[in-house]
């Protein structure tokens, strides 16, 4: 009896699935879930970057402030989650209106409804969420220029403005159907949006900062100011690569005929050539095989292919990944040059590496995988023509242009206001102690029995 009972248990088990779905013979709803569900995966990844941003910033610097990196990050994540859902979303995909092509208007404090409508590809939930996920990351290259120098209340201010407004204007300019889609810019992940918009606002940072103490001396040159912990940045570069496929893969926002797998596959020959490239030209260069350059150059590799995951054969991937490695080291070196303390690389890994990532569209995209993903032209070895790159720089221009002043605004009307830089002797003693009354590894910077840093 017990056997019969557990083998009509396995039967309605696998009949389950045929039978929710067989009054839908076109299959519509079972899509849909399917979608739903590689969206929500999608968001999850991109979400679990956070956590290599964590473990990249605490690594590159150094160990009196690892519990405020870490601490920071969750707290800005969670106050980006209200900003972007009371304003950013809304910005950035909000209803149609007159102005629709420069600003979303419409769906504040989204309020979504319970379940899908018919005909909806995905809930707008899971669409919320996954987008929301991408500010979040586009915020964390942000603090690379905030690093070891600022207070925590211009991390709390700062993210108002860019989750609130910066950002999802960007966004919606790309993305949102505002003008530059519109124009057919091609940025299928977030080369412009996401990348070249955080490194720009760490540009804005780090120069209103000004370096950490030590960083330059008298004559220009740089000091090498090391991270506490290289193996924590090497694990970060492997979860935000993990998370990246998410990222780039997500952006298809559907099963549909596994194209999300041709995505994945450019994405990984991107970062395998940008972590090549880099390691090779830092051994020719200086004679090490520098273990810190391999690991931006990998970086780069996954920033540049990005926006062109979708959009360019196998081998232009590798190329744009080989161009982003080399590119990355020598940007490395000329903002130390011009006296630029950017402790995380968060302008060469995702400023330039996102120019060049933007810009390689108008070279190597294809007609064919533009007319898939339904967005611009080919690029100019496929066609010959120049036009889709005019468009790519365009975008960079613009964009980027307003988000370094929109950035600048905003933190210095801080730095006047309240001042967000913290005191020299704040520094000195580390953030860990300063702004947060406790330090991140307790045992090895106290002495015993003692408050103060050994």
């Amino acid at each position: 009896m017990i056997k019969k009972m557990i083998l009509a248990l396995g039967i309605l088990t696998v009949l389950f699935p045929v039978m929710a779905f067989a009054e839908d013979p076109t299959g519509a709803t079972l899509d849909m879930g399917l979608n739903s569900l590689w969206v929500m995966v999608a968001f999850v990844l991109v979400l679990l970057m956070q956590g290599g941003f964590i473990l990249l910033e605490a690594g590159s610097t150094r160990m009196k402030n690892a519990g405020h990196v870490a601490g920071k990050t969750i707290f800005t994540a969670a106050l980006a989650t209200l900003m972007y859902w009371a304003v950013g979303y809304g910005i950035a995909f909000g209803g149609s209106s007159s102005i629709n092509a420069l600003i979303g208007w419409g769906d504040f404090f989204f309020n979504p409804p319970i379940s899908a409508s018919e005909g909806d590809s995905y809930p707008s939930t899971v669409f919320f969420l996954f987008q929301l996920a991408f500010a979040c990351v586009s915020l964390s290259i942000a603090w690379g220029g905030f690093a070891e120098r600022a207070k925590l209340s211009s991390y709390i201010v700062f993210t108002v403005f860019f989750v609130g407004i910066i950002y999802p204007t960007v966004a919606h300019w790309i993305w949102g159907g505002g003008w530059l889609a519109e124009d057919g810019a091609q940025d299928f992940a977030g080369s412009t949006v996401v990348h070249l918009s955080g490194a720009l606002a760490a540009f804005a940072a780090t120069v209103l900062l000004k370096p950490r103490i030590g960083k330059f001396n008298k004559d220009g040159s740089a000091n090498e100011i090391q991270g506490h912990n290289q193996v924590f940045t090497a694990l970060s570069v492997l979860i935000l690569w993990v998370g990246w496929f998410g990222f780039n893969a997500g952006s298809t926002v559907a099963i549909g005929d596994g194209f999300f797998g041709y995505v994945a596959f450019n994405t990984m020959l991107g970062a395998g050539a940008g972590g090549v490239a880099a390691l090779l030209i830092s051994w020719a260069v200086s004679g090490k095989a520098d273990i810190t350059h391999m690991l931006n150059g990998t970086l780069a590799g996954l920033v540049a292919i990005t926006a062109s995951c979708a959009f360019v054969e196998p081998w232009a991937a590798v190329v744009i990944g080989l161009v982003a490695g080399v590119l990355v080291f020598y940007s490395v070196k000329f903002f130390e040059k011009i006296r630029v303390d950017d402790p995380i690389y968060a302008l060469s890994v995702h400023g330039m590496a996102g120019i060049w990532g933007t810009l390689a569209n108008g070279i190597f995209a294809t007609q064919l995988l533009a007319e898939k993903v339904g967005v611009g032209q080919g690029g100019l070895i496929d066609t010959g023509s120049w036009a889709q790159l005019w468009v790519q720089f365009e975008s960079v221009v613009v964009a980027g242009a307003f988000v370094l002043a929109a950035s600048f605004l905003v933190l210095g009307v801080m730095k006047l206001v309240m001042g967000f830089r913290v005191t020299e002797e704040q520094e000195i003693v580390g953030l860990d102690l300063s702004e947060h009354g406790a330090y991140g590894y307790p045992e090895q910077l106290k002495k015993p029995g003692s408050n103060v840093q050994a």
